[in-house]
This record gives structure tokens, sequence and C-alpha cells, in this order.
């Protein structure tokens, strides 16, 4: 039974199924509708090219000079900041501690200088004087003496070792007297020119290793080169800050007063660019919003064009000439790093009608 009029139903069955498949599948599949409308170009001859928003100032990567802990976030995103306000600080304990050190050598170096500048001190001159005069008076007794021992008569009465011992009492007496009158005179001098300036160098030296550290201090501190907005953030407080070219940077920053838009034009389209040609840009997902660019400058240096596909396997098998425009927002809502598609009118074609669709209305 099940042979002989279930297995034929079967068989039927999947060959009908199967002849559905084949006739679903030859279908032709509809082509699926655009999120957005394409722009109609404004020019009959017209340069295409993909252009890309930037800050009026380029959009500025900030580093830091010194690798280190992330010690305090000074800005927020969007933030407008004036030039040299401060963005981010590293942490600071080991410079600030070497700062208190090179304070104190500063202070004692500027000490020492101030002690030869004042020597010598009124304190020590009347101690001088008396040493001078003490030697002084121990000469003339020496003096008397030895006079004495000369006026004897009788010469047996002392030794002939005593007389000459008076006579170098004598001697050594004079050079303490010296020495003691040299002592204030080099004491009434004050210091030795020389050795101020030894101090005045060292004072120096100490100041200038002080403004050192406070430079090592301020370095520390990253601030805004320009005045501009705070386009992103990619760092945290506690975080480690490197140094050198990353391919994240600390942070983003730019002048959104004026948009700036880089155009990659392909290079068999470069002999056609003419700099004073008008260019229009459209904003990607909506054509109707539209603006007109202003030429800035040409990178005359052609580049390979960059996908962003991020696939391993990708390859440049094109070079372009990037073009820089700019604009006035003027209210529009649009964002640095945005993609514009751009046209700009080719001079260079005998043709230099618009459109009709760029034709204004009841025109021949």
């Amino acid at each position: 039974m099940f042979r002989k009029y279930l297995l034929p139903v079967f068989a039927i069955a999947g060959f009908l199924f199967a002849l559905w498949m084949v006739l679903q599948g030859g279908k032709p599949v509809p082509p699926a509708k655009p999120i957005a409308q394409p722009p109609r170009p404004p020019y009959e001859s017209k340069i295409s090219g993909a252009g890309i928003l930037e800050a009026g100032t380029r959009n500025i990567a900030i580093g830091t000079p010194v690798a280190g802990i992330v010690a305090q976030i000074h800005v927020s995103v969007s933030q407008h900041v004036q030039a040299g306000a401060p963005l981010f600080t590293l942490d600071q304990r080991k410079e600030q501690a070497l700062l208190l050190v090179r304070k104190a050598a500063l202070v004692e170096a500027e000490a020492s200088l101030q002690r030869l500048l004042e020597t010598p001190r009124k304190e020590e001159l009347p101690a001088a004087r008396a040493r001078v005069k003490e030697a002084e008076a121990n000469l003339r007794d020496l003096r008397f003496q030895l006079k004495t021992i000369e006026s004897l008569t009788d010469r047996r009465a002392l030794g002939p070792e005593e007389l000459e011992r008076r006579k170098f009492a004598v001697e050594a007496g004079k050079a303490r007297l010296e020495q003691a009158r040299a002592d204030l005179k080099l004491l009434q001098a004050g210091a030795w020119n020389q050795d101020v300036a030894v101090a005045r160098a060292v004072a120096a030296r100490a100041e200038s290793e002080l403004e050192a550290q406070k430079v090592e201090i301020e370095r520390l501190t990253v601030r805004a080169p320009v005045e501009g907005d705070i386009l992103q953030i990619n760092i945290r407080p506690g975080e480690f800050a490197q140094t050198g070219s990353l391919s994240e940077p600390h942070m983003l920053m730019g002048d959104l007063g004026r948009f700036h838009v880089r155009v990659d034009i392909d290079e068999n389209d470069a002999w056609r660019f003419d700099p004073t040609a008008p260019a229009v840009a459209f904003v990607r997902g909506n054509p109707k919003i539209k603006t007109d660019l202003s030429f800035e400058y040409i990178e005359p240096y052609v580049i390979p064009k960059r996908s962003l596909t991020g696939e391993s396997t990708e390859r440049v098998d094109t070079r372009v000439m990037q073009v820089v425009y700019s604009f006035e927002p003027k209210g529009l809502r649009l964002y640095p790093g945005q993609l514009m598609d751009v046209y700009i009118e080719d001079t260079t074609s005998p043709s230099q009608e618009k459109s009709p669709a760029e034709k204004p209305e009841g025109a021949p």
C-alpha cells in the first residue's frame, strides 16, 4: 500500500516544490530604493569628488610633550576655548617636590652671596682690633725684656742662650703683630671680588634651575594652541598619556567658525581643474541642503586615494589631488568628518550651458 500509492505522491509533491523554487529563483530581484536621492549636478560639464568636512584651522590632534598619568581634564566636548586655555594636566607630584628642592637651593645660594656682600660684620672688627693691640703689647713686653738683659753689666748672670732666646721671642712677637694687622686689614677690605663673582654664579645657576623646573611643571599642563572647539576627547583621568604620533589623538580640536572641505579629485581630472571655477557641495542624505564653496588652496602633491573600508585586502589603484574649499556654516547642521558630494564646473569643456533642470522657468 505504501509503495503503491504514497511513494508516487511524495515524488510528485517533491517535483512540484522543486519546480516552484526554480521559478521563484528565476524572478528578477527589484533594485533596493536608495535611502536618499542622489544630488543632481548643477553643471552640464563637471568635475566631481568626495569631500570631507574639516575645521577652519584643520583638525588639530592634541598631544603631550611628556608621557604621564592624566590627573585632570579641564574641558568638555563641544566646548569653545581660547588660545592658551588648559586642556588637561598630567600628574605633577614628583615635579612639585623637585620644585621645593630648587627653591631651597636658591635660598642657600642667595644667603651665601649675601654673607659675602655684608662682610665684614661689625661685631668682628672690635675683636680683630683687640688682637692687634694684644700683639703690640706683647711685642713691647718682649722688647723690654730683651733690653733689660742687654743692659746687664755682668753677662755671667745669664747664659748666652737666654739672650738669643729673647731675641727670637721679639722676632716672633713682630710676626704675630704683622699677622694680626694683616687679618684686620683683610677683614676691613671685605669679600674678594672673585669670591663674590663665584657666589653670584652659583645663585644664578640655582635661579635658572628653579625656572627650568617651573617650565617642566608648566609642560605637564597641555594648553590649546589656537582658539577653537573641542571636537573629541579620548583620555580620562587616571589613564596613561603617551607621546609621539598616535592613531587616536588624546584630543581633537579646531575652529568651527568656518568649515573647510577637503575634496579628492581624481588624477585623470586634475588637468581639467580650474581654481576660479564655481563649486557647490551637497550634504549626503539630503540633496536639498547645499552650499556654495570658496576656493582656498591646492595641495599640489598627488597622493594615493585612501579607502575607508578597513579591509586588510584593499588596494589603492588610483591617486588623487586634494583641493580645499571653505564656506560659512550659516546655521547648517554639519559636523567635522562628515562626507559631502562636491561638484566643480569644468571650464575646459566647450559647452558651458546649464542642464535643463537648472534653467530658469520660461527659458528657451
